[in-house]
């Protein structure tokens, strides 16, 4: 699965940048969630010196070739560029991807990292809040110890977005850049099952970070929603990541070529979920959504790739039943405006939202949530749960919606652990 969008030449960046008016009120700079200092690092850009711009950028984001490509750009940093009234926004996230990529492959970032003598803190998730906190708190003299459950760190960066949005050589590059931080990874290592928080403070921790996400996924009430053709939108990106890293079979993957496709729910899972379908050689794959295209919480740009590749739709409509025959699902019933259809069918995807695992929760004491699973935690410090010392953010509370948003939300709760750290070891030494 290659990458949809084409790289920038250094001619083709360096021109882009020079585009930019380097407003004095950068309205730019007031969309992105995690204020990164745009026209600085593109003015740097546009004068070839890709060192500086990298390291503006890393001043906020620890994970710039990932906020690059899929980042809600035109939402936030391009949908509020002065230049975009007049004509063409300044191409923000290309120019990001551009610098990251090229820091990368040149290996030019060698940040002073201080000695890690303020704490210690364990990350449990290295999807991106977890990454963010890694890289905010290794960078203040912390040291970061990330605990995650698959064999390879960066949660749904690395198996829940496909290989054409987000290469998986990408994350891996990040991850390095976070490593040579001195953050420490253990993988394989699930908390709760294989270790406690609990045990995590015995080893001498001073605060624990939950960034789990919302991996459990929700599912609707139908019937013939058991049947074996259904899947989780989730579930089948994973298992196609895993296919692609050649860590599964082919027939794993449980999409086949020929399949007729239906994937129920229209954000940017949903989208994700029916162009990998088609790449695995579905011959068509239809997207039923119960609201009307202006009510779709898919970005745009998302929508209209997935319409160029061959993606149908299906607007004010739902799957009422999933029919089979012998066990095998072979029919979906659709309803639009109180009428109903019945179609053939394959394979039925749900990308329906989705909601905290219970499994850390469980086996930690103090821990509370709200009664739909989601972590509670506290303005001050920002991000602590009812347990002292246990902060929490991304997903997992129900805050974020995209990465860029993750992030935010992350750069908040890693000034809550530093306050909180640095308070406990103060008081510690009086």
């Amino acid at each position: 699965m290659n990458e949809t969008e084409d790289k920038y030449t250094m001619a083709q960046a360096v021109a882009e940048a020079k585009r930019c008016l380097n407003c004095k009120v950068p309205q730019c700079k007031k969309g992105c969630p995690i204020s990164n200092d745009i026209p600085d690092w593109i003015h740097e850009l546009s004068m070839g010196n890709l060192g500086n711009a990298m390291a503006i950028i890393h001043a906020k984001s620890s994970l710039p070739a990932v906020c690059g490509r899929v980042c809600a750009h035109e939402r936030q940093c391009e949908g509020n560029c002065v230049l975009g009234r007049k004509g063409k926004h300044i191409d923000i996230g290309r120019l990001e991807r551009f610098v990251a990529d090229f820091d990368s492959e040149m290996r030019l970032t060698q940040e002073r990292i201080p000695a890690k003598t303020r704490g210690r803190v364990a990350i449990i998730g290295s999807g991106p809040a977890g990454l963010t906190i890694a890289g905010v708190l290794a960078r203040k003299g912390f040291a970061v110890e990330i605990f995650e459950m698959e064999p390879e760190p960066g949660g749904v960066l690395m198996f829940g977005i496909p290989e054409y949005r987000l290469p998986k050589q990408v994350v891996r590059e990040e991850i390095r850049k976070i490593e040579e931080l001195g953050v420490v990874f253990h993988l394989g290592v699930c908390i709760g099952p294989d270790l406690t928080v609990d045990q995590l403070f015995e080893q001498g921790f001073d605060a624990v970070f939950m960034g789990t996400g919302a991996g459990k996924p929700k599912t609707l009430d139908i019937p013939g929603s058991k049947l074996r053709g259904v899947r989780q939108a989730i579930w089948f990106l994973r298992r196609v990541s895993l296919y692609n890293a050649g860590l599964i079979s082919r027939d794993e993957v449980r999409v086949n070529p020929g399949d007729k496709v239906f994937v129920v729910g229209c954000g940017n899972t949903a989208m994700d979920a029916a162009r990998t379908a088609l790449r695995m050689g579905a011959a068509e794959v239809t997207v039923i959504y119960h609201r009307t295209i202006e009510r779709m919480t898919a970005l745009r740009a998302e929508y209209d790739d997935a319409v160029s590749e061959g993606v149908r739709f299906r607007w004010e409509s739902a799957i009422t039943r999933i029919l089979n025959t012998d066990g095998v699902l072979d029919q979906v019933v659709i309803s639009h405006n109180g009428t109903e259809e019945t179609v053939p069918a394959d394979k039925v995807i749900m990308a329906v939202g989705s909601q905290p695992a219970a499994r850390i929760v469980s086996t930690s004491k103090g821990i509370e949530v709200d009664e739909k699973g989601y972590v509670l935690t506290r303005e001050e410090p920002y991000g602590m749960t009812t347990r002292k010392g246990v902060f929490a953010g991304g997903d997992v509370t129900n805050r974020p919606a995209t990465v860029v948003h993750a992030m935010q939300d992350a750069q908040k709760v890693a000034e809550g652990i530093e306050r909180y750290v640095d308070a406990v070891r103060l008081l510690g030494n009086l």
